[in-house]
């Protein structure tokens, strides 16, 4: 089942009065203009690959001591150790 919802978009007056020229040399309409836009769209996202974060973890026994346990001004003390602050 097919439904339609109404709905109101703010487009710039130059894209409106093109996308209306457009509709009419192709014998269509604005929402049919606007609908197939937004199914090309959504149509290329899904074929976009999806972002992954590449694994860039290490070999190592974690933390170091003075920082397991350390709290965020030590930390950020020995981020920025010998660059001046």
């Amino acid at each position: 089942m097919v439904t339609h919802m109404k709905t109101t978009i703010e487009i710039a007056d130059t894209l409106l009065t093109e996308a209306r020229q457009v509709a009419s040399r192709d014998q269509t309409t604005l929402r049919a203009l606007v609908e197939e836009g937004l199914r090309e769209i959504l149509r290329e996202r899904k074929r976009a690959p999806r972002f992954r974060l590449r694994k860039a973890s290490f070999r190592g026994k974690g933390l170091r001591p003075e920082i397991r346990e350390g709290d965020w001004d030590t930390i950020r003390a020995m981020a920025y150790e010998g660059r001046g602050s």
